[in-house]
């Protein structure tokens, strides 16, 4: 997929998202979502620095 097709993906994925909803319920989407993508974030630096340290050990 190209970048401006994800773009494109997720902007009609949120409209449909929002569809029917009220504004608080996508304060609250809004919310759980960012946390999840923070949480991902955090995952995948953790992944990146124990990847690093085992390499490092390995090569030790």
């Amino acid at each position: 997929m190209q970048p401006c097709e994800l773009v494109m993906f997720v902007s009609s994925l949120a409209c449909c998202i929002a569809q029917d909803r009220s504004s608080d319920e996508l304060a609250l989407l809004a919310s759980i979502f960012s946390q999840l993508g923070d949480s991902l974030a955090t995952i995948a630096a953790q992944q990146d620095i124990c990847s690093d340290l085992n390499d490092e050990k390995d090569t030790s």
